[in-house]
């Protein structure tokens, strides 16, 4: 999808917008929403089963 040059192109965008000291807040908190998303899906997988098995 990406090749190195664009890689480090974003890479060194994200580092002028946000600072490198905001950098892991980003990241952690993509990835607390990415678990949260995962969590979503999963709960609504099991009640859609449980509403098909009422029926």
């Amino acid at each position: 999808m990406f090749n190195g040059p664009e890689i480090w192109i974003i890479v060194i965008v994200l580092l002028v917008l946000f600072g490198g000291s905001q950098l892991p807040k980003l990241a952690r908190s993509l990835g607390e929403a990415q678990k949260e998303l995962k969590k979503g899906m999963k709960d609504g997988d099991a009640s859609t089963e449980q509403a098909t098995e009422q029926t």
